[in-house]
């Protein structure tokens, strides 16, 4: 096995030697990327700040090119246009561009219309992976608006709120009571039951809350009853 290996690989041309490296690289690039998204690891982000309120570029190693235009500039009132310089977006390009390349040489089709089917190939992917680069963030918005709807509402813990840590709160969020994750804004322990208001968002699924007095609690009460 080894030994056929070897020697389809040494009568490979060059060229597609070349093209078949560059796509086990964009692959293995490209699959930890979107591994590291589902385990929520981020490599850092990189800042490009325009001089004078220009163009404001961060590039999160996670995945994504994001880029952010300064007060005045009218151009570009949608930000969705930059989803296509994904980086992930443009890895699969580059992985499918190299490994149809490389099979199109590899089965003897003229190089110059290999490269074109190349292309064609990798322009798909780039597509695909840009559809559901913003389907993800625009979930993601839907998340954020909803938990941002219980911002100074009242409710109850449901689970217990440890110190510096974080619970179950119950609140009506859009109009529906739901469990929400929360943290103590002065990080002190709140037992279940207590009365609470929302303060703040911290994240799509986070909210700061703070517990009220007796006299405060009606909207918690009722929400108790409905609860029920």
């Amino acid at each position: 096995m080894i030994a056929t290996m070897s020697q389809w690989w040494s009568e490979m041309e060059t060229v597609t030697q070349v093209f078949y490296v560059a796509a086990s690289f964009f692959s293995v690039i490209l699959i930890w990327q979107f591994v590291a998204s589902l385990i929520g690891l981020s490599g850092g982000d990189m800042d490009l700040d325009g001089l004078d309120g220009g163009l404001d570029a961060d590039i999160d190693f996670d995945g994504d090119f994001d880029v952010d235009v300064a007060a005045g500039s009218d151009a570009m009132d949608s930000m969705d246009a930059f989803s296509l310089f994904s980086l992930r977006a443009i890895l699969a390009f580059c992985t499918l561009f190299f490994w149809a390349g490389a099979m199109y040489f590899d089965q003897g089709v003229n190089k110059s219309l290999a490269l074109a089917y190349a292309f064609g190939w990798g322009l798909a992917a780039w597509g695909v992976i840009t559809v559901l680069v913003n389907w993800m963030k625009k979930l993601a918005e839907t998340g954020t608006s909803r938990i941002a709807s219980c911002v100074g509402t009242r409710g109850s813990v449901y689970l217990d709120i440890p110190t510096g840590g974080t619970g179950k709160v119950r609140v009506v969020v859009t109009g529906a009571i739901s469990m929400v994750t929360a943290r103590s804004i002065d990080d002190k322990p709140i037992k279940a039951g207590a009365p609470v208001e929302v303060v703040r968002k911290i994240d799509a699924s986070t909210v700061e809350v703070k517990t009220i007095t007796a006299q405060k609690t009606e909207d918690s009460t009722s929400i108790e009853r409905e609860s029920e």
